[in-house]
């Protein structure tokens, strides 16, 4: 068990799960159950479901790095939220977390005691960084992309291992008139990115495999709803731009044209997010494919939402925190209308 499982035990406290439960087909791959607070589980309705991944480079991470995501979409959009596990590389390298995904949602589904809450017109998956790729990947599995009817949502995902991290680093944005942690001239992922892609990466592995790389998948491959959530000061950010350009048929940015606005949002106002008249930031389109929409979070980095996640100092943090809440509002909306 590890220090942050001990403390939640002795220490529970309002994000914290409704329920931790194992299936046969994944012993060691324990899965972390939201119920809505007031929800009465003796009385059975059927609640919109998502499915959420956490992140770690594949390497690193365990579900309850989201607990505080997934415990406020849970209460705010009166949702049923699984929070799914998979084992880490290198001993699990690719294909092994998607398909230890792949197994797990199948079980989720033929659960009984989960099947009387499910409502399957509302059923989405999200996903953070690696979990944002994988939330994508796992998707293209037709068995599972026939089940998400509302929609996939991928936040700050790597979705081009074909690119290298040099390259990647370069099309950012860096804003040293933020101040403070998210003022850094360098990128916390691009000293450990290469580490990462090695560890899950088999040798002789196509890097533009679309189930590695989702930014060369099919459109058809992929739900007919797709919401992209990239970051302004983050290396992955100009991929997901491009990801979403690809699948909405949309020109992508050249590897020179950075992501986002040199100046700060609203001044750096903490909490800011731009989410209209502005295509650098936000844009939608719906075609007879379905809805592709983008949206990069403004003077954010990587892993933004997380508490105290990759050295956030005090102010980053409420940002990270203000814009986190801002966005399970946002997508719980966009995934499955107002509660």
């Amino acid at each position: 068990m590890g220090v942050r499982h001990l403390r939640q035990r002795l220490f529970p406290d309002e994000t914290n799960p409704t329920l931790i439960k194992t299936y046969p087909v994944r012993p060691r791959l324990p899965v972390r159950i939201f119920f809505p607070k007031s929800y009465d589980r003796t009385s059975p309705q059927q609640l919109p479901l998502l499915f959420s991944i956490h992140g770690g480079g594949f390497v690193l991470g365990e579900p309850s790095d989201n607990d505080p995501w997934n415990s406020s979409f849970s209460e705010k959009h009166k949702a049923l939220v699984v929070a799914l596990h998979y084992a880490k590389a290198p001993a699990n390298h690719y294909p092994g977390p998607r398909v230890d995904l792949e197994a797990l949602i199948a079980a989720v589904f033929a659960d009984q005691e989960l099947a009387a809450h499910i409502n399957p017109d509302k059923v989405g998956i999200t996903g953070f960084s690696a979990g944002g790729n994988l939330a994508l990947t796992v998707s293209e599995v037709p068995a599972v992309r026939d089940r998400i009817t509302a929609g996939v949502v991928p936040i700050y995902p790597v979705t081009d291992f074909a690119t290298s991290p040099d390259a990647k680093r370069a099309t950012r944005r860096y804003k040293p008139k933020l101040l403070g942690s998210r003022a850094s001239e360098k990128d916390p992922l691009h000293g450990i990115a290469a580490l990462f892609d090695w560890a899950y990466i088999p040798v002789g592995q196509d890097l533009r495999d679309p189930l590695l790389s989702p930014l060369y998948a099919e459109r058809a491959s992929l739900p007919r709803r797709i919401w992209v959530i990239g970051c302004e000061l983050d290396m992955l950010g100009h991929e997901g731009l491009r990801t979403a350009c690809r699948l909405a048929g949309k020109p992508e940015p050249g590897m020179d044209q950075r992501i986002g606005q040199e100046e700060l949002a609203a001044g750096g106002a903490l909490g800011t997010l731009i989410t209209e008249g502005d295509e650098r930031f936000t844009w939608e389109v719906k075609d007879q494919h379905g809805e592709v929409k983008w949206l990069c979070v403004p003077d954010a980095g990587h892993g933004f939402d997380m508490d105290g996640g990759l050295g956030a100092d005090k102010e980053a943090a409420e940002d990270g925190r203000l814009k986190r809440e801002a966005l399970v509002e946002r997508t719980g909306v966009w995934l499955f209308g107002e509660s």
